[in-house]
């Protein structure tokens, strides 16, 4: 009885063995591929779920389906205009096939590897194509010399201030290069995209370049203000000439008012003057009446013939 139960035991126990060896799942992130006596048989398998293989005669293997990191290692790399820059870059890369990935790499440490010699390698040679402003640039707007000396590079060296940004167009050369060669490899992977993450000058000559940034920046600075005074003194020029003409314009009617005024005096005194004969006396009257006020006092001596007109009213009052 109790060898019965020892013997059913361990077949218990050998079946759980079977079924826990021979059960595996996948989560949305997985993929894998079985090999038996380690050899892989079979398609990889993608799809997520519980999945069978022989209890410890196959054994699985399982690889990331999502996206993967490469972070490549900084490199000095010369320019086509003999400029040495740094150059930090990375790309996102996945298993394409798990199959082809377990056959040839085995794992992402080994494919991390051989991503680093075609893609160093690639970057190398593209950037070599590329002159400095090039690389720099990721816009297709024209550059002024200003702006060329701002990236310190020497102006009376850049043969077309045209020059586009080609930093786009080289990411996109490298990419298409690196999946040209893993396709010819057959390694089961595939390069997504790549990007600069840094753009670096040569310590040896970072600070002249610097320098030179700042230079120029400065020449920048310098032109923009140039251009404000221009436009103040334009606007000051505007004003006071705007000033002269309101000015001009005032005097002009302030005049056109005045005479006008001393033409209509003028016309009463002359109609008040003329409208009779009787007020021409009284007017002549008063006003010599005036005169001796202010041409004499005690202490005025005039020496005056007894013809003089002035004289006329003293002489006779009628």
């Amino acid at each position: 009885m109790k060898t019965r139960i020892i013997i059913i035991a361990i077949l218990v126990i050998v079946v759980i063995a079977f079924i826990a060896d021979g059960i595996y799942i996948l989560n949305e992130t997985e993929q894998s591929i079985i090999t038996q006596f380690g050899d892989p048989v079979g398609e990889p398998v993608i799809k997520a779920g519980m999945h069978f293989k022989i209890p410890f005669i196959q054994k699985v293997f399982v690889f990331d389906k999502r996206l993967l990191e490469w972070d490549g290692a900084p490199q000095e790399i010369p320019t086509k205009d003999n400029k040495f820059i740094h150059i930090d870059t990375f790309a996102r890369w996945r298993i394409s096939n798990a199959l082809t990935f377990y056959k040839s790499l085995k794992n992402e440490m080994t494919a991390h590897s051989r991503l680093d010699d075609l893609l160093d390698g690639a970057v190398r040679d593209e950037v070599a194509k590329y002159r400095l402003p090039e690389i720099i640039r990721s816009s297709d707007i024209q550059m002024s010399i200003l702006e060329v000396e701002a990236l310190g590079v020497d102006s009376s060296k850049i043969d077309d201030l045209s020059v586009k940004g080609a930093r786009k167009d080289i990411a996109e050369n490298i990419v298409k290069h690196v999946q040209d060669k893993l396709k010819e490899l057959d390694l089961g992977i595939e390069v997504i995209d790549m990007k600069f993450k840094r753009i670096d000058y040569n310590p040896e000559v970072q600070g002249k370049v610097f320098d030179r940034m700042i230079s120029g920046q400065k020449r920048i600075a310098e032109k923009y203000r140039a251009i404000g005074q221009g436009k103040k003194q334009d606007i000051l020029g505007k004003q006071d000439q705007r000033k002269k003409e309101i000015l001009s314009q005032a005097y002009l009617e302030a005049q056109t008012i005045r005479g006008k005024a001393d033409a209509k005096a003028i016309k009463i005194y002359a109609d008040a003057y003329n409208k009779s004969y009787e007020s021409r006396d009284f007017y002549n009257f008063m006003r010599t009446l005036n005169a001796y006020k202010s041409a004499m006092d005690t202490t005025t001596v005039l020496l005056l013939t007894t013809d003089n007109d002035f004289l006329k009213y003293l002489k006779s009052p009628k």
